[in-house]
């Protein structure tokens, strides 16, 4: 500003003062304005990946920063007193990885017990829970409020065959909610070979593909797979089975009737020739299954689990 001004008072007398004073008053006032700048703007500090104002004294150059990280990027280290932020670059930022969909669990939790078709337990970090799987019903076994159903014990027989002491990996559906009003967590089952447990009894005729109150993630898999079944004649589509109708009670494949008497005279113990069906209430097939020698000669496999009380289903 100086040399502007020497310069002006040497040469005012002349035509090339008349000719240059725009120029240097131009000269002047930007100048005048950069100083003014400097000594009243607010400096500048970085926030996410936009340099701004805010009212602070501390003073962040931008000078030879490859990346800027957003905030979430900004990490105090232990090392410094002042507690400076070190801004690092994306490239060396490692995320953690986040669960996209939170239905699916990639763990595998041990089978503690088969239920019935369509009901189990597993051990979910040392606690039993029962598990109810979604869109699919099988012929009722242990429901009190009903009898048991044409083909409910090939179903339960079925389930046990391919889960018992195998670890499955579940996958829940939001749209069906987490538990039902028997607390029982709402799931699709897999085993470990992949093989979607769910889909595997509707399509091999074990049960009937099942919509609860709204649709689920896998209603028209599971509803191709029963078509494919009832096609086929599978399961309980056989005719010579249930022909698809699971509501009314097995049709035995013996008919005999049971005469309890005090001995052992008044019916067969040396064959396998009664089952459940045929008898009225679970106290005949009891005293029969006693008379018969009990669990040292269960000749007619009426206590299946083995616990001394036979067709427990029965009233």
């Amino acid at each position: 500003m100086v040399i502007l001004y020497t310069y002006t008072m040497t040469v005012r007398d002349t035509q090339i003062y008349k000719r240059s004073m725009p120029y240097i008053l131009i000269i002047i006032v930007a100048g005048g304005a950069f100083l003014w700048g400097r000594n009243t703007a607010p400096p500048l500090t970085l926030h996410g990946d936009i340099a701004s104002p805010i009212d602070t004294d501390i003073y962040v150059p931008t000078e030879n920063i490859a990346s800027v990280a957003p905030l979430d990027d900004v990490f105090m280290t232990d090392s410094l007193a002042d507690e400076t932020p070190v801004l690092v670059e994306h490239s060396s930022v490692v995320y953690p990885h986040v669960q996209t969909d939170e239905r699916v669990s990639h763990e595998t939790y041990r089978v503690l017990s088969v239920v019935d078709g369509d009901t189990l337990t597993v051990d979910m970090d040392g606690v039993s829970q029962t598990l109810r799987l979604i869109g699919l019903d099988t012929p009722e076994t242990v429901d009190p409020r009903k009898p048991v159903q044409c083909f409910g014990k090939e179903a339960s027989q079925k389930a046990k065959n391919v889960l018992t002491g195998k670890r499955v990996r579940i996958e829940r559906d939001v749209t069906q909610g987490v538990y039902d009003k028997y607390n029982r967590l709402l799931a699709y089952v897999f085993l470990e070979d992949g093989t979607f447990f769910n889909e595997m009894m509707i399509r091999e005729g074990y049960g009937h593909e099942y919509t609860y109150a709204t649709p689920y993630a896998y209603q028209t898999l599971f509803q191709e797979a029963e078509h494919d079944a009832r096609a086929n004649g599978r399961g309980l589509w056989a005719v010579d089975a249930c022909a698809g109708d699971t509501t009314s009670p097995p049709t035995p494949s013996v008919t005999t009737s049971v005469v309890v008497s005090s001995t052992t005279s008044g019916y067969t113990c040396a064959t396998n020739t009664y089952n459940c069906t045929d008898f009225s209430t679970q106290m005949e097939a009891q005293h029969v299954f006693e008379e018969c020698g009990g669990t040292n000669n269960d000749i007619h496999r009426l206590d299946s689990d083995k616990d001394g009380r036979v067709c427990e289903s029965l009233p």
